[in-house]
């Protein structure tokens, strides 16, 4: 099992702030950085505000050198696809090839009033980020691009600039019972579950493996992710203080659903449970950004161990 960072810049965040998260996870060998994609918080006051994800992403692709970059997850309904192909090749050149894309449906009705953007009812957001996935991989093709979608509608186009990489890895993720699944085993390389216990990681997988074998597609070519909420300490009072800082009560924590909270010891159990419900790869929701010991403690502590 492999561990990446995952941060959440909506609840407040300058781009100094992650790109000093991004620096010590580089250093310190985790395998990426990966960045939410919203512009309105979720609790608290959201100060400085917002940033978008794939401007911050760009200036992380040049500020550092190995550690892969990306997003969980962007909305379909934030950008048109051939801008969203466009940006999201350009910052896997800018890079050198160490971009992927997650990308979803949306479901944060009130930051697209916030901010002035269309939200239709989950079965367009469907249909749109079904056709979205077709139109951003096709024009990532080495072919020109056309496609007569019902949403969106491509004529001729030579689609570039290309990515790096000969195919950008995409990330899809979630609980849907049919339209993900199906969605997943046609577009992703990777299948995330998102702040769920290990008996819906398991079952997730499960579907997602019945939705490839359907498609005719080996299970085994998929990878398989969760995204945990992070509150590791080496002792209780640094474990209290951790849970302080991120405005959250330890015993909540504690009795939360996708969640590696308590000590190292304690966080590598739980880690391998997930792995024996098929997870391979975990994503550590990191909520305070100015803690970056949290990071060596993980690094130190537990990363050996896996």
């Amino acid at each position: 099992m492999d561990l990446r960072i995952f941060t959440e810049p909506q609840q407040g965040a300058e781009y100094d702030d992650l790109l000093a998260v991004a620096l010590r996870a580089e250093a310190l060998g985790f395998g990426a950085f990966f960045r939410s994609d919203h512009y309105l918080a979720m609790s608290g006051d959201g100060l400085p505000g917002p940033s978008d994800a794939w401007v911050t992403l760009a200036g992380l692709a040049r500020e550092t050198t190995s550690i892969r970059l990306g997003t969980l997850m962007t909305s379909a309904t934030f950008r048109h696809p051939g801008p969203l192909a466009i940006s999201v090749a350009g910052v896997d050149r800018m890079s050198g090839g160490r971009v992927e894309l997650g990308l979803g449906a949306g479901w944060f009705g009130a930051e697209h009033t916030a901010y002035g953007i269309p939200f239709p009812d989950v079965g367009e957001r469907f249909d749109r980020f079904e056709e979205q996935l077709d139109v951003v991989t096709g024009l990532w093709g080495p072919d020109r691009f056309s496609y007569d979608g019902r949403h969106y509608q491509v004529a001729d186009s030579p689609g570039l600039p290309k990515p790096a990489q000969e195919r950008v890895p995409i990330i899809i993720g979630g609980g849907g019972k049919r339209r993900t699944p199906a969605l997943a085993a046609r577009h992703a390389d990777e299948f995330n579950v998102p702040f769920s216990d290990v008996e819906t990681t398991r079952t997730l997988v499960e579907r997602v493996g019945r939705a490839c074998e359907d498609a005719g597609r080996d299970p085994a070519t998929m990878r398989w992710s969760n995204a945990l909420v992070t509150c590791i300490g080496s002792d209780a009072a640094e474990l209290a203080r951790r849970a302080q800082a991120i405005g959250r009560d330890l015993d909540e924590l504690r009795q939360g659903s996708g969640v590696l909270v308590g000590t190292p010891e304690q966080a590598l159990e739980t880690l391998g449970r997930y792995a024996e419900a098929g997870s391979q790869r975990v994503y550590l929701q990191v909520l305070d950004l100015h803690d970056l010991d949290h990071l060596d403690l993980v690094a130190a502590e537990v990363v050996p161990h896996l």
